[in-house]
């Protein structure tokens, strides 16, 4: 993935001042930008279990954004925060709990479901 938000003061911006939904498995931070592409930062912290577990999970979550970035409203940094119930969830829960937090937040505009 080319534009990912790496820097701490990037995901620190999006935690304080953007919007955010949440579902049983993930929050989602949302924000515009001005860099005229959407970037995507995902946080699976240590609480979620080991290495193998919390790299599924954003292996998932990165899938998700991937599949449904075109019909995601542009210039939108995304933050995904995964929760503990993520760790054994399939992917179409995943994916699922996705999309609703982008409904909620109002930025997926395209109905069709690729998966």
């Amino acid at each position: 993935m080319k534009h990912t938000l790496k820097q701490n003061r990037d995901f620190r911006r999006l935690y304080y001042r953007g919007r955010s939904a949440s579902s049983d498995c993930l929050v989602v931070y949302a924000m515009r930008n001005q860099y005229g592409e959407g970037r995507l930062g995902i946080t699976a912290g240590v609480k979620l279990g080991g290495a193998v577990q919390r790299n599924r999970v954003k292996r998932l979550i990165r899938e998700a954004y991937r599949l449904h970035r075109d019909g995601l409203r542009p210039n939108t940094d995304l933050v995904v925060v995964a929760r503990h119930r993520a760790v054994g969830a399939s992917y179409q829960r995943i994916e699922r709990a996705y999309l609703r937090c982008l409904r909620q937040l109002g930025l997926y505009e395209k109905e069709g479901n690729k998966s």
